[in-house]
């Protein structure tokens, strides 16, 4: 079973940059698929980012193309978000997630972290 943790959140102005971080407890991270999510209260869960087993790009959401990269170090067992140009509308709490299918779909993953809140205020 993969463990999940993810770190970086917190309190960013509108235009401000932050970058997240999700580690991984084992070395078969280099096996799974991930994706990061986000989830703004009263909203469902949606996909920010995919990222194959290897490193390549399969999905950014059009609301954050050209403004985030999703990325990992396999050998470190880590996930990567880098979000720049941030706006209000980015305040949710973000989760990584590793299945073993490159999906959007929250349902095709198997493991969660607990997430880490980012609230940009303007």
């Amino acid at each position: 079973q993969v463990q999940l943790v993810e770190s970086g959140g917190g309190p960013v102005q509108a235009g401000g940059s932050l970058r997240l971080s999700c580690a991984a407890s084992e070395d078969t991270f280099s096996r799974y698929h991930m994706g990061w999510f986000r989830q703004a209260p009263g909203k469902e869960r949606e996909s920010v980012a995919t990222i194959t087993s290897i490193g390549a790009i399969a999905y950014y959401a059009d609301s954050v193309k050209g403004r985030f990269t999703v990325s990992r170090d396999n050998a470190k067992n880590v996930l990567y978000l880098q979000m720049n140009s941030l706006k209000v509308e980015d305040t949710a709490g973000y989760y990584c997630a590793a299945s073993r299918l490159i999906s959007i779909n929250p349902k095709d993953y198997q493991y969660w972290g607990q997430g880490t809140q980012v609230t940009v205020s303007s």
